[in-house]
């Protein structure tokens, strides 16, 4: 025994090296030149190495070989010390995964965990890797567990097998480690008491593979001793204390083709990453089609493909023993998650898809969580993997998606609704389709609606597309509406909320509501006028017009005249724009604070562009402080034209404070393209200041923030204006530039209208 004593002591010493080095034992065997069967044995004490290895061990781990001497003489003197001393040992674990790629971060944590657990789970989705992780680390531990390793297959998810009963787990437990049958007992709880008397006074590896969930496992846990358990499962082992959790994603895209081509045996000519999209990057999935086309060579990566495209190799066949484990609430939401438009979902969609309470929406989505049939990539987001949406739509795919649609589409609706209470609105939304069925929403600070309106807003796109091609027509007017009332100078991409306000209309128009019809038509022609088209808008606000004439609304018709008079202010024509906002303004009831500002702003550009800043900035000046009773966004429109009317008094100083004004108000409030705008205006105060450099900086980051936005008629309105102040300064060759760029945008880009100013400009200065 004691010769036992000394020969694991410096076993021990030995492994404190190997963790010194931090290296594998593959790695550390290949950089000392012994055999990694060899290093197992060292470090489980069944032979002493030669001092030359104790002494490369040392090196390898920058520490001074002459203290192991002694200790390793000892060691090296007690009898058969060069023999293994250990009996047999069972070693069940499966064959090392060939062309192990990959999982770098999680088999650290893997290797890293006996020293502070003595439990691991591995939790993933069917086929992404967690059994070959696990007995890839199990390999390199064990000669930390030298007295057996051992591996179990518990069939939890196993198509035709039922899970391994616990009684019968631990049955064949202990029988691995020796026990005879007559000292195995009957009960559950003898089984598993024996079980822990025996791991005690061990330092075995148990692997227990494939477990259907914590209740499985739970009484074949290990209980005192220095004995390290691994458990894969496709549930999460939330219920078990003190377990180290490992949850395995798919592979990243670099990952997923280094194991396709490894275990390809090499390229072949074709799109490895449409091979790798087929397999949805599952470890599983990627091996069984890369060994096919291993033993075929004949084929290309094309061929492959085809193979794949045709199901031969359906991935949804791993899915489906975890779909078996969902009861009937579960199932269903999976299935109505598949219909999900949208990249993700929040637990209030997920509630309105399903049509059910918010708490029991967040029970069911922590459940699919767990399984590993929905991911959390942060925290109260849920998404699906690709292939897992196939097999949920699959599951969804006999019942009409109308409803759910529609009930999604009236959660986003009633966020935009309850988002536009407490945010600024540079539109009248003169009436919009109310949603009845939205789901309540928390409060939203100002803030707080603009980051739901960020984080939601690729869904609510992805939604309303659905809704108009399903022919959800309320819905789909709605979400219409309110996206152009919302996004109008915040997100940008105008082009886009006007093309699905134009496929919306039909909606509009079945629905047979006439003043929704008008408000319809008005915001169209709306979104028309702002992508640089006014020749197309003017049809729709007449319409609009007339229709809320026959309606009654007067409040409406002085919209619709204030956005022809700015048709009239983008053809020069600012005689005709007074003659309109002269009539909207006596159409306006004087309550109407919100409106009256919007005609008197409109007031104040008409007289700018006659050449009257004095007339402009005594018009808008008396509604500065109704404007800031209102908003700030509303205060920024008169600061706006303000600033126009200091410059064209050669007021240029007052101007940029003016411009600069409007720049924070649009940066606090959360409008980019109204910053840009703004940020036009301080250029061209710069400019007229002499400040070249700061001008031109100014204007480049408008037009940064421009194009980023997809604005391409709000960067030729700016290139214009800054050219025409390079002209007035003298600087001929910068005006030349812009009205290049200018007449480049507006001929590749469609603005067509602008054109003209563009070469015209170009003249004046060639």
């Amino acid at each position: 025994m004691k010769a036992d004593r000394l020969r694991d002591d410096l076993a021990g010493q030995l492994r404190q090296l190997r963790d010194l080095t931090g290296r594998s034992l593959r790695d550390l065997a290949r950089e000392i030149h012994v055999s990694s069967s060899s290093l197992s044995r060292y470090f489980s004490g069944q032979a002493v190495p030669p001092w030359s290895t104790v002494v490369a061990l040392c090196k390898a781990a920058g520490r001074d070989p002459r203290q192991l001497h002694e200790v390793w003489g000892r060691a090296k003197d007690t009898p058969h010390a060069s023999a293994a001393v250990t009996p047999s040992v069972r070693n069940d674990l499966p064959h090392d995964v060939t062309a192990f790629t990959g999982r770098g971060q999680e088999l650290a944590a893997l290797l890293d965990a006996p020293r502070n657990t003595t439990m691991v789970a591995i939790d993933g989705m069917g086929g992404v890797g967690k059994t070959a992780l696990a007995v890839h680390g199990a390999h390199l531990l064990t000669a930390d567990f030298p007295s057996a390793q051992l591996h179990l297959d518990l069939h939890g998810f196993t198509p035709g097998r039922e899970p391994v009963e616990p009684s019968e787990a631990l049955r064949v437990l202990l029988a691995a480690l020796g026990l005879p049958p007559g000292r195995i007992p009957d009960g559950v709880a003898e089984r598993a008491a024996l079980w822990r008397s025996e791991l005690a006074t061990r330092r075995a590896i148990v692997l227990l593979d494939n477990a259907a969930d914590a209740d499985q496992v739970r009484d074949l846990l290990p209980g005192a001793g220095r004995s390290f358990f691994v458990i894969t499962s496709r549930r999460r082992m939330v219920e078990l204390d003190g377990v180290q959790p490992i949850s395995l994603d798919v592979l990243p895209g670099r990952e997923a083709a280094d194991l396709f081509l490894t275990s390809a045996g090499g390229d072949r000519p074709g799109d490895v990453g449409e091979v790798l999209r087929r397999c949805g990057n599952l470890p599983l999935a990627i091996r069984v089609a890369a060994a096919r086309l291993r033993h075929r060579p004949a084929w290309t990566l094309d061929t492959l493909v085809e193979r794949l495209r045709e199901g031969e190799l359906a991935v949804s066949d791993v899915f489906e023993m975890s779909l078996r484990q969902l009861d009937s609430a579960q199932r269903r939401m999976f299935g109505l998650l598949g219909l999900v438009p949208g990249e993700d979902i929040d637990a209030y969609g997920a509630a309105a898809l399903a049509g059910i309470p918010l708490a029991n929406a967040r029970s069911l989505l922590e459940d699919l969580v767990d399984v590993h049939l929905l991911q959390e990539p942060a925290a109260g987001r849920y998404r699906m993997h690709d292939l897992l949406r196939q097999s949920a739509r699959a599951e969804e795919s006999a019942a009409d998606p109308g409803p759910a649609m529609a009930r999604l589409g009236d959660y986003y609706l009633g966020g935009m609704l309850a988002a536009a209470e407490v945010i600024e609105l540079v539109v009248v939304p003169v009436r919009v389709i109310v949603s009845h069925h939205a789901p309540a929403l928390p409060g939203f600070s100002h803030d707080g609606a603009l980051d739901w309106l960020d984080a939601e807003w690729g869904n609510i796109v992805a939604t309303f597309r659905l809704t108009v091609e399903l022919r959800i027509d309320a819905t789909a007017v709605g979400l219409g509406q309110f996206a152009f009332v919302i996004s109008l100078g915040r997100r940008g991409g105008m082009a886009q909320v006007c093309d699905g306000l134009a496929a919306s209309l039909p909606a509009a128009e079945a629905l047979g509501e006439r003043r929704m019809l008008a408000s319809h038509r008005y915001l169209l022609g709306a979104a028309l006028l702002r992508v640089g088209r006014p020749a197309d808008a003017v049809p729709e606000l007449e319409t609009a017009r007339v229709l809320m004439a026959s309606e009654g609304d007067v409040v409406g018709q002085a919209l619709a005249l204030e956005q022809l008079a700015e048709v009239r202010l983008y053809a020069d024509d600012a005689e005709g724009a007074l003659e309109l906002l002269r009539r909207a303004t006596g159409l306006v009831p004087p309550r109407q604070a919100v409106v009256r500002v919007y005609i008197g702003v409109r007031l104040g550009r008409a007289l700018l562009l006659l050449g009257e800043p004095a007339e402009a900035h005594e018009a808008v000046s008396g509604l500065l402080g109704t404007a800031r009773g209102l908003d700030r966004q509303k205060e920024r429109m008169c600061l706006d034209v303000l600033g126009r009317a200091a410059l064209g008094l050669g007021d240029a100083r007052t101007a940029l404070d003016l411009a600069e004004r409007a720049v924070a108000i649009n940066r606090e409030t959360r409008y980019p393209v109204f910053e840009a705008i703004s940020r036009t205006d301080a250029a061209v105060a710069l400019r007229h200041l002499g400040a070249v450099d700061e001008a031109t900086t100014a204007h480049a980051e408008a037009l940064l923030i421009l194009e980023e936005a997809g604005e391409p008629h709000r960067m030729v309105r700016s290139l214009l204006l800054y050219a025409e102040a390079c002209l007035v300064t003298g600087d001929r060759e910068a005006a030349a530039r812009r009205f290049r760029v200018a007449l480049e945008i507006a001929t590749t880009q469609g603005v067509t209208y602008l054109e003209p100013a563009a070469r015209a400009g170009l003249a004046r200065v060639s």
